[in-house]
């Protein structure tokens, strides 16, 4: 695949600008409904689609069915963050005004440090083609770790990095708007927004060490790992807002993320032996996750049509 460098300036120029509209649409705090949530959710999907679209056309069948494979796992095995974020902002009781920011801050932050990473991915296979035989053991065992752990999430605001910091960085536990730092008697403190976006932003780097070698199961091209990735991500946001309420009923979706971990490191580590095609793993990845969302929305209809009914 010959991606010029004018290709890879338009990308990230077309990233910039829709983050800069993104930004001056919420640029007063507000809360986000689900309304609103679904539209800009629509909106990142037809772009991510878009784009594919035009991979597919301009560098053929093979590679537009390698970036729509790389974008389905992505924002699938990013769904597990979303469940992450849901406790970092109840932990932190952050109004759900405030959270927007933090959000789109914390996306910004993840598109660097995934960036890198794909740099670094890609450049390590290249020189060290069997590291993918430990990218694959990597994720094989992520997956069943994942399948033995399903019903637990972690809660970041526990964890050691966490404690660290708040020792390190001064800080005050009261909101000042949008803003992650003030002076306090002369000195600069942290507000609790930075707090959290500090732990946003640590725990999408936790998340990329799943992702990003999941990705490379299905493409060597870091172009396509690095859109894929990206346009996933830029769709974050606008998900938690419409998952935010109903993230309850997804109770096998960890299930099905798991054995998408495991079908993509058997996929990796039969690369030299057996050649999978594209379309058989996007439709097999396809096939997880439907089984998966499908068996969790069955699993909790009954709770949830009461729900619905004590909320009448």
């Amino acid at each position: 695949m010959n991606v010029e460098l004018w290709m890879w300036l338009s990308v990230v120029g077309l990233i910039i600008a829709m983050l800069l509209v993104d930004l001056f649409a919420h640029r007063h705090a507000h809360e986000i409904k689900v309304k609103e949530a679904g539209l800009w959710s629509l909106f990142w999907v037809i772009i991510g689609v878009l784009f594919g679209a035009a991979i597919w056309v301009g560098f053929g069948a093979e590679y537009g069915q390698q970036y729509f494979a790389g974008l389905l796992i992505e924002k699938s095995l990013a769904v597990d963050n979303v469940f992450i974020w849901a406790i970092i902002f109840a932990s932190f009781a952050i109004p759900k005004k405030y959270q927007h920011r933090v959000l789109f801050l914390g996306v910004l932050g993840a598109l660097v440090f995934r960036g890198l990473f794909i740099a670094a991915g890609a450049a390590i296979l290249e020189s060290f083609a069997w590291v993918l035989y430990l990218f694959a053991a990597f994720l094989v065992f992520t997956g069943i770790q994942m399948l033995r752990k399903r019903g637990e999430h972690e809660d970041p605001s526990k964890s050691a990095f966490y404690l660290w910091f708040s020792r390190v960085v001064p800080s005050t536990t009261e909101y000042h708007g949008q803003k992650l730092a003030i002076r306090v008697n002369g000195k600069l403190v942290a507000t609790p927004l930075l707090m959290v976006l500090v732990l946003v932003e640590f725990t999408d780097i936790v998340f990329a060490v799943d992702s990003i070698p999941a990705i490379f199961a299905v493409t060597s091209e870091p172009f396509l790992v690095f859109t894929a990735n990206a346009f996933a991500i830029l769709g974050l946001r606008a998900m938690y807002f419409l998952l935010a309420d109903s993230m309850h009923r997804f109770i096998y979706l960890k299930v099905g993320l798991a054995f998408v971990l495991i079908w993509v490191g058997i996929k990796m580590a039969l690369h030299d032996f057996v050649k999978i095609p594209t379309p058989i793993s996007l439709g097999v990845i396809v096939l997880i996750l439907f089984i998966a969302i499908a068996a969790s929305f069955r699993a909790t209809r009954s709770k949830q049509i009461e729900v619905e009914k004590e909320s009448r």
